[in-house]
């Protein structure tokens, strides 16, 4: 630290901010990340340089702004309308989870099986529960299953989850099976007591659901959106830990002494520094969603109705979008979490209407309110669509309770009534059921893969987006000496050669009409 105040010396009332900058900044594990595939490889600075390299910067960006001197802003950016990709980075790269940064893990999963109460699991099994807590580890290319366990219990929400004689048990048997790097405990959240207790117990990290889906998250980012809605997820897990960590030092007497005369302790600093990371990603999340709040108004304009294509992860949604456009730059992954990034495609409906496709991220069972919140930019466009298709891996053991989970995540997003009833359901990869029978009678069975039942889900979606955009099919007199229709798709054509008139039929919207009525009055 006094070399650090050695090299502010020069820079005048921010001296001590710099001090309380270098503090907060020192536990809070700043790190650099680079991208290789889909495997995240990180370079760790020594903790001095990372210190001293954000204590000069925010001295002398401080510096700057009270002399008045603009640095690198633009009026777009002053204004809201402009992010630079790296302030995106920069904000991305700042701290990702404690522990699923170190590049290969060799992981043991835990399966905690509940015998009775609130949080037993009624539509599945914790066999089933394993078999997704492997894909989880499997979707990261760094990672590997080396052993895992099903444990029953009596007790989740205990600190240790597991009775005493099971923990036992489970502690002999992580400490015997050689090359364990970190255990996968499959709850939703671990406290960060929990956390550090199994931590010391096991002598490896530890890491819950939530973290493990970060991860992924991390490792699949692409966009600028994508990037800072993991870094606002991340918030809660370093604010947790935060907590935990300044309750240690609190009873070695050192996390509530004042820094330097300031007013603030070394807890208050961080908390602070954290609000205003947290407000920066708020603030730079808002600036999109005003700028997909326009696209979604220019389709609107457009009049092209949009559609989103949501379900359970890895349920087929992209590989379906393929087949109903026949986009080619779509190239679908059989993986967890495969798309981030909503996406949106253009196909023609049997009338020849253009509509868009919005391919949407996956939902997963088990998650914390939190990530969905931070999420909530993304899935604004499920609201403002005009029809929704829900894809089901009918093939998928667990497919009711995935159903029950998309459900539920769309009743707290609080999507429309309309939407909701006029939701088309897809039973997708039929192919892989022997002598499907489809038991519900409103669901359309198909294999987006082998492109089989396409046109009857096409002719539904159709019928569901005239009925909600209000389109109406109409025979119309035209001149054909003059451009009369723009803005509607003809169907048919029957020519009248002795007047250079023609009687169009066409899938016109309301508004659209009434142009065409004031243009053309008589018609």
């Amino acid at each position: 630290m006094a070399a650090l105040s050695r090299m502010c010396s020069g820079f005048g009332p921010c001296t001590l901010r710099c001090h309380r900058a270098a503090a907060a900044w020192s536990l809070l594990h700043t790190h650099q990340r680079a991208h290789t595939g889909n495997t995240c490889k990180l370079r760790w600075p020594s903790a001095a340089a990372t210190v001293q390299a954000r204590a000069v910067s925010l001295c002398a960006r401080r510096l700057k702004i009270e002399d008045g001197q603009h640095t690198g802003f633009t009026e777009e950016e002053e204004d809201g309308d402009f992010i630079e990709d790296s302030e995106v980075e920069e904000l991305f790269q700042q701290q990702g989870p404690e522990g699923t940064t170190g590049g290969h893990h060799r992981v043991f999963i835990v399966q905690p099986d509940v015998k009775w109460g609130s949080r037993k699991q009624h539509l599945t099994t914790a066999e089933l529960m394993m078999a997704e807590a492997v894909g989880l580890v499997n979707t990261l290319d760094s990672w590997r299953v080396v052993d895992k366990i099903i444990l029953s219990t009596k007790t989740p929400e205990k600190k240790r989850i597991f009775g005493k004689g099971n923990f036992q048990t489970l502690t002999e048997k992580i400490r015997q099976t050689a090359g364990i790097t970190a255990v996968f405990v499959n709850v939703e959240r671990l406290s960060p007591s929990s956390e550090r207790e199994f931590e010391e117990a096991w002598g490896v990290k530890v890491f819950d659901r939530y973290s493990v889906v970060l991860h992924i998250f991390r490792c699949n980012a692409r966009t600028k959106e994508a990037k800072l809605q993991i870094s606002l997820a991340e918030i809660p897990l370093l604010r947790s830990r935060l907590k935990h960590e300044m309750g240690n030092m609190d009873q070695q007497g050192g996390g509530s002494r004042y820094i330097g005369g300031s007013g603030e302790t070394l807890f208050e600093v961080q908390q602070r520094l954290l609000k205003e990371r947290e407000l920066k990603i708020r603030s730079a999340l808002e600036k999109l969603r005003r700028k997909r709040h326009l696209l979604r108004s220019q389709r609107k304009r457009n009049e092209f109705p949009i559609v989103s294509v949501l379900g359970y992860t890895n349920c087929g949604k992209t590989t379906l979008i393929k087949a109903l456009t026949g986009d080619s730059t779509l190239q679908p992954r059989n993986q967890l979490f495969a798309t981030l990034d909503v996406t949106v495609h253009a196909g023609q409906l049997p009338s020849r209407m253009t509509v868009l496709y919005v391919d949407t991220i996956g939902f997963l069972s088990q998650l914390p309110h939190q990530l969905i919140d931070s999420f909530s930019a993304t899935l604004d466009d499920i609201k403002h669509s005009d029809l929704l298709i829900h894809v089901r891996d009918i093939s998928h053991p667990e497919a009711v309770n995935q159903k029950v989970n998309v459900l539920n995540v769309l009743k707290n997003l609080k999507v429309p009534d309309r939407l909701m009833s006029s939701m088309i359901e897809v039973h997708n990869k039929t192919d892989l059921v022997n002598n499907y029978q489809c038991a519900e009678p409103e669901a359309l069975p198909v294999s987006a893969l082998q492109e089989r039942g396409l046109d009857e889900l096409k002719e539904v979606v159709e019928e569901e987006i005239v009925n909600s955009t209000g389109k109406r099919i109409l025979d119309l007199k035209v001149n054909l000496s003059t451009s009369q229709l723009r803005e509607a798709v003809v169907q048919d054509v029957q020519v009248n050669a002795d007047d250079g008139s023609a009687v169009v039929k066409v899938l016109i919207s309301t508004a659209a009409y009434g142009r065409y009525k004031k243009l053309f009055p008589g018609r």
